[in-house]
């Protein structure tokens, strides 16, 4: 145990962000859990917002954020078909030809 005053204070501070950065941590497991079972565009936005918080306060890493981010976008763009940009483009060409 410290003997210092201020570093009994330290330890004091020290335990108090431990809980808020645990709280944190497990909050964002778990909403990185319910995205992937059901990927949407807007569960994905809040979840890379709270990935982003986390990073910023070092509770994450940068690297790891960012793999996090990579691994939700690819999920959702897999299970949201848009129409390509290609499709898209054709269908006007042809449209310019025929004229």
């Amino acid at each position: 145990m410290p003997v210092i005053k201020s570093a009994i204070k330290k330890l004091r501070q020290d335990k108090k962000r431990e809980k808020i950065n645990k709280k944190m941590r497990d909050f964002l497991k778990t909403a990185i859990k319910k995205t992937r079972k059901n990927p949407s565009m807007s569960s994905v936005r809040d979840t890379v917002s709270l990935v982003d918080k986390a990073s910023k306060k070092h509770i994450l890493h940068k690297n790891k954020a960012a793999r996090i981010k990579s691994q939700l976008a690819k999920i959702v763009n897999s299970k949201v078909k848009e129409p390509s940009v290609k499709k898209t483009v054709s269908k006007i060409n042809k449209k310019k030809s025929a004229k």
